[in-house]
């Protein structure tokens, strides 16, 4: 199959007239997975703001699932407290900003899908590597850590309280 005849990509051709082996996509087409329009799920947009709500309802698993995606895209930098002292930081990586701060803390879900979709300052882009579902499941998580980092002993039901005193002895 090594020595078969075919195509590489950006290789010359001459049995197109242009003389390239690479084409153009058919006009009108769509490629397949490619139809994205669901702004809300895709982009993390409601009309031109972010959007205040999650595409989906987040149960248990997708917390499970942000946890772990979050620990291997997120951590590195953000440490998985969410503090922004994560290990490529402490070997002289520009701090990100703690997310336990008010002004991500009162950030819209959608504006922590935009930012792991698009960048921010010198945090690269993960729309490459993390699907539009994980990404949500991620800012799902990140919401959950801010709450837990950010909790009142009045926040918590008196069921909480009681073995939160249980485990304290």
């Amino acid at each position: 199959m090594d020595r078969q005849a075919k195509l590489k990509p950006l290789q010359e051709s001459p049995f197109f007239g242009d003389g390239r082996g690479s084409r153009e996509p058919v006009a009108g087409t769509v490629p397949q997975g490619g139809l994205r329009i669901d702004d809300h799920l895709y982009r993390g947009k409601d009309g031109p703001a972010f959007a205040e709500t999650f595409p989906f309802p987040i149960a248990r698993k997708d917390l499970e699932r942000g946890r772990e995606r979050y620990d291997i895209f997120c951590s590195p930098c953000h440490d998985r407290a969410g503090t922004g002292r994560g290990i490529v930081v402490q070997r002289g990586y520009r701090a990100p900003s703690s997310l336990h701060v008010d002004r991500l803390r009162q950030a819209p879900p959608g504006y922590f899908f935009d930012v792991m979709t698009h960048g921010f300052g010198a945090m690269p882009d993960y729309a490459s590597q993390v699907p539009p579902r994980d990404r949500w499941a991620i800012a799902a998580y990140v919401r959950a850590l801010q709450l837990s980092q950010n909790a009142s002993r009045d926040d918590l039901t008196a069921d909480e309280v009681r073995r939160l005193e249980e485990d304290a002895r």
